[in-house]
């Protein structure tokens, strides 16, 4: 016998990014090098509980890199919880988050790889804006007990 859940309102808040989006994304690494890209992303449901952010853009050099992003919410917890993974890169991040009060930001909390090259770890935070059919979201990472954004992308819905 299968027991299922209803989908929370937290599930459908994330139904809200189905879609798809241009974007524009600039992003500043610690030696000051500014990265702008622009692309696509194409969200869908997966089932009544999950995304799936599917992401391409064109690299400085002319490639392409593509990223897939998964969130969902975990009633047991009441936390958001999802995945990244990138062609650019071989670190898997686990997401855990949560929704503010007034539910238009979600935070999204992983341990990543320092970006100072010194080979270990650090915390960073992914805030995902939601209003109608534009979508914010800024990268920051904690460096000496103070959160500094690295990166900004604006979202606007196609369809």
């Amino acid at each position: 016998m299968e027991i299922r859940l209803k989908p929370t309102e937290a599930h459908e808040w994330l139904a809200q990014m189905v879609g798809e989006w241009t974007y524009r994304s600039e992003s500043t690494m610690p030696d000051g090098t500014v990265y702008v890209a622009e692309g696509r992303e194409s969200v869908r449901r997966f089932g009544e509980y999950w995304v799936i952010a599917e992401g391409e853009w064109e690299k400085p050099d002319g490639g392409v890199d593509r990223s897939i992003t998964t969130l969902g919410f975990d009633p047991a917890t009441g936390r958001f919880v999802g995945s990244f993974i990138g062609t650019m890169m071989t670190h898997f991040w686990i997401y855990d988050g949560e929704l503010d009060e007034g539910r238009t930001t979600l935070s999204l909390h992983s341990d990543g790889p320092a970006m100072d090259g010194s080979g270990g770890m650090q915390r960073y935070k992914d805030v995902i804006e939601l209003n109608g059919d534009e979508r914010a979201m800024t990268a920051w990472m904690l460096t000496d007990g103070t959160w500094q954004q690295f990166m900004a992308m604006r979202y606007s819905r196609v369809s």
